[in-house]
């Protein structure tokens, strides 16, 4: 306990706006409505994990402060969820079951979308969200637009080496989702 005030943490406040701006992203319409992701407390919860994953592991490659910043989002995610379960009328004996079984869910994930994203092509990664995010989905072109995205968000977040400021931009689902139409045309 004591040795918590010896440890830089960041802010609150940027910790509370970083989880704003990963929140708005993952609930963009455009996932919803032209990338298809099932508009389910599931669909938008796989979408909150995806994007998690996606700043965590920028994250954990940066600086002990950076480091530090991501255990502070991942902390505010855990108590978000845990806010939510109880939300949805989950009683006080089942929530902890409950955040255990969507924590094994975040970390199985974690791991194979990290591994997907090391693969030289997108196949495994659009494998990954096919199952994930849309639930076993016949549709693979749905999960390859994505997975278009989810290269491009990686790649946006990499050229932003400032995330310790609140400034953290997603690209347009919109934007890159034509993009990745053209793509699949070529």
């Amino acid at each position: 306990m004591i040795l918590k005030l010896f440890r830089p943490t960041p802010s609150d406040d940027t910790i509370a706006r970083l989880y704003g701006t990963i929140v708005a992203q993952a609930r963009t319409p455009a996932f919803y409505q032209l990338y298809g992701v099932p508009d389910t407390v599931s669909g938008r919860l796989e979408m909150m994990m995806l994007h998690m994953v996606l700043i965590l592991q920028h994250l954990e490659r940066g600086a002990a402060s950076l480091r530090a910043l991501g255990q502070g989002l991942f902390d505010a995610f855990c108590q978000d969820l845990d806010d939510s379960v109880r939300e949805m009328g989950v009683g006080d004996l089942g929530v902890p079951r409950t955040m255990r079984l969507i924590g094994e869910a975040f970390y199985g994930r974690q791991a194979v979308y990290l591994a997907a994203l090391d693969a030289p092509d997108d196949q495994r990664l659009a494998g990954a969200l096919r199952r994930n995010v849309f639930a076993g989905s016949p549709h693979p072109r749905l999960a390859g637009w994505l997975a278009f995205y989810v290269r491009e968000t990686v790649r946006r977040i990499a050229a932003q080496d400032q995330l310790e400021r609140p400034q953290l931009a997603f690209p347009d689902p919109e934007q890159v989702l034509l993009q990745a139409r053209r793509a699949w045309m070529n």
